[in-house]
């Protein structure tokens, strides 16, 4: 098996313990409510809404286009370099 696999058994291995310990019936007070529930239901909608969290934040951003095409007005065709000189005589 390759390292990876044994760590991912590893971890849902860790968190079904966890999970299993923690099924009792807890209060839980949410602004202004008071309601009982299960640890182990509280800890799956904690686990969910941060999962779907870190995707929406971890994703690559879109790029928008407004129309028309995007010209950059300080954009040197003739030099590829995009380096300025005072970046190059520093690196020399």
């Amino acid at each position: 098996m390759r390292i990876k696999t044994i760590i991912i058994i590893v971890i849902a291995v860790l968190l079904t313990i966890v999970l299993m310990q923690n099924t009792g019936r807890v209060n839980f007070e949410f602004l202004w409510a008071t309601f009982w529930m299960s640890k182990l239901v509280m800890l799956f909608f904690v686990a969910a809404i941060s999962f779907v969290l870190g995707f929406m934040v971890g994703r690559p951003k879109r790029v928008k286009k407004l129309g028309g095409d995007y010209t950059d007005i300080n954009s040197d065709k003739s030099n590829p370099s995009t380096l300025s000189d005072d970046d190059k005589e520093y690196i020399n």
